[in-house]
């Protein structure tokens, strides 16, 4: 039998049937392209298009093409929501063609802009911040909080150990720092109708249904402070149209039902019986999402048509309990089939209380025009999966890199979208295998034996701004496109830098694209003292892997104890330079003088 992983790698990439139906135009290309030159980068700035959800770059030799998209590695969709867009992966001295096409659709492409050239330069400048402490641009937005993704849920309760841990207590001790420490409120998971939990089976050809199982998580969850989304999957063996067809280890079965009626009828039984057991929350917190990217063959054995009667009969049978109770979809991969669902919802008239899609290696795209062109303003946007990449053992997810790709996109979000779940929570993970060592590019935010990685700073550092946001303005080297900012009030001023690229052949680091930052704080009372904390993270800094690489003998998969001491005493957020007394001048406004390597990630409170 072929092992889960070897399947995966050979049909991940298959998608179910092909973009089938809506109504997406093709729109304008951009007007308006400019390419700025800095040190080995390059600036593209458009003006957006009316009904774009993205944007897709491409690059030439010439003005005359051939034309491909520029390809960030990011391995899923390339397309960015919004300018502006920062090219690194041109060479210093050597010019370079661009030109922008917009989306309607991630499928639907326009024509391209009027194309543009460049040549990044050799040496870097520099970028100053300035921050107006004087203003106030309202509420901080924070897409973090509604949704993470966890394993299955069931793996919360296991006892099984991973390099001499336990499985189930370090998911759940995960679980429940994530809504302590970064304020999330619900996770979201694959498989509550998988065979572990025994919800169906058949005697003598009669239906039984079994909710013990699913109680057992769902208390526990509930426990630990989160609510559950819902993800109405996979579909139990005695249901299944085809068993053979799975995927992960677990052997998670893809097929339709062989019998609607009673597939209807367990999920309308699951929904009364959640109502029954945890009340009004079930109404007024949970929410109920259809499958798991469906738009991929690896997810899903039927036809697209097969997957929206799969929706119209899911949402039926909630519905059926409570036409209060939330439920959407498609909950596709790379940005699909949102379209089709909406067209089919106005054709149906089938409710979607919300969109759910997925992507990897860029920040999210924009699906408010298309929820606006079916006359959905204000539907909620809820990316269910999002992350770095989406390969399973790929040492990207390790990196520091990953952390300042997490605020780009949170960044990019905020405002636009209501929930972005980075997957997962844990490395506690065992869809293509359980995790061979420490550190081994798993998907989670935190280890085996639970050390925070970069990117669970990153969320850490978001959710310690304050609830106000400034007004910030940045110029010079790749100002806003490689260098960004976050800045709030609350007792003090908090400053959030970061400096990324989305090109992941630099994923290790380019100390070319490093960048001497001097941030501006106005509005202060002139010759007061004021005092500085700046914590940072880099390749020497807060940095799981760069601790691990420095104890790890060749070959060593797991840490000896005084190993795990050390890599404990290692796991907080170190404290760097500058810091410190500083004094505001005559003008009311300190100055500060940095440097931020590619990649690095700089929280700096002022109070």
């Amino acid at each position: 039998m072929t092992d889960a992983r070897t399947d995966w790698n050979s049909r991940i990439g298959i998608r179910t049937g092909v973009s089938f139906a809506g109504n997406a135009p093709e729109l304008v290309a951009p007007d308006g392209l400019v390419a700025v030159a800095g040190g080995a980068q390059v600036t593209l700035d458009w003006k957006p298009v009316d009904g774009a959800v993205g944007y897709q770059v491409h690059v030439a030799e010439s003005a005359d093409g051939p034309w491909s998209e520029l390809d960030h590695a990011g391995r899923d969709v390339l397309a960015v929501p919004h300018p502006p867009y920062v090219d690194t992966t041109g060479t210093p001295g050597e010019e370079r063609w661009y030109a922008v096409a917009s989306l309607s659709d991630v499928h639907v492409e326009g024509a391209l802009s009027a194309p543009v050239s460049a040549v990044p330069l050799a040496s870097a400048g520099t970028v100053t911040v300035s921050v107006d402490t004087g203003s106030d641009l309202g509420e901080l937005d924070r897409p973090w909080r509604p949704m993470i993704g966890s394993e299955h849920l069931s793996h919360a309760l296991s006892t099984d150990t991973t390099g001499g841990r336990v499985v189930g207590e370090e998911l759940s001790t995960a679980l429940r720092a994530a809504h302590e420490e970064l304020g999330v409120t619900h996770v979201r998971a694959h498989g509550i109708l998988c065979d572990d939990l025994a919800v169906y089976r058949e005697v003598d050809d009669e239906p039984v249904h079994d909710f013990t199982g699913v109680d057992r998580v769902y208390d526990h969850i509930r426990s630990l402070g989160l609510y559950p989304v819902v993800e109405v999957s996979f579909m139990p063996h005695d249901l299944a149209s085809d068993p053979s067809k799975t995927v992960f280890d677990y052997d998670a079965i893809v097929s339709p039902p062989k019998d609607w009626g009673r597939w209807h009828d367990l999920v309308r039984d699951l929904t009364a019986h959640l109502v029954e057991r945890y009340g009004d929350e079930v109404v007024e917190h949970w929410s109920f999402e259809v499958w798991n990217e469906a738009n991929l063959e690896v997810f899903w054995s039927g036809t697209p048509e097969e997957y929206l009667r799969l929706y119209d009969v899911t949402v039926a049978a909630v519905r059926a309990v409570d036409d209060r109770l939330v439920v959407g979809g498609p909950s596709s991969a790379a940005a699909g089939w949102v379209e089709e669902l909406l067209a089919h919802a106005e054709e149906t008239g089938v409710p979607v209380d919300f969109v759910s899609t997925h992507t990897y290696g860029s920040p999210p795209l924009d699906f408010r025009p298309t929820l606006a062109r079916y006359g959905r303003e204000g539907t909620p946007i809820w990316w269910t999966e999002w992350g770095v990449t989406p390969t399973h053992f790929n040492e990207v997810s390790d990196a520091v890199f990953a952390g300042t790709f997490l605020l780009r996109g949170m960044a990019s979000s905020m405002g636009r979208i209501e929930a972005l779940s980075y997957w997962v929570v844990s490395d506690h993970f065992e869809e293509l295998g359980r995790p061979p060592a420490l550190l081994h590019g798993g998907f989670g935010l935190r280890t085996v034996g639970e050390l925070r990685k970069p990117r669970w700073w990153a969320l850490a550092m978001l959710e310690r701004l304050g609830p106000r946001r400034l007004a910030t303005s940045l110029t010079g080297d790749g100002a806003g496109s490689l260098v960004e900012v976050i800045s709030t009030r609350d007792t003090g001023i908090t400053t959030l830098l970061w400096n990324l690229t989305l090109d992941q052949t630099k994923a290790a680091g380019s100390d070319e694209l490093a960048r001497d930052v001097r941030l501006e704080v106005t509005g202060l009372e002139p010759g007061a003292t004021y005092q500085l904390v700046h914590e940072r993270v880099d390749q020497l800094h807060s940095n799981v892997a760069a601790a691990w690489g420095r104890l790890r003998e060749d070959g060593q998969d797991w840490p000896t104890e005084e190993q795990w001491a050390q890599l404990r005493a290692a796991d907080r957020l170190e404290e760097a330079e500058p810091a410190g007394a500083f004094v505001a001048d005559a003008a009311g406004t300190v100055s500060i003088e940095l440097t931020l390597p590619m990649p690095a990630m700089s929280l700096l409170t002022l109070s």
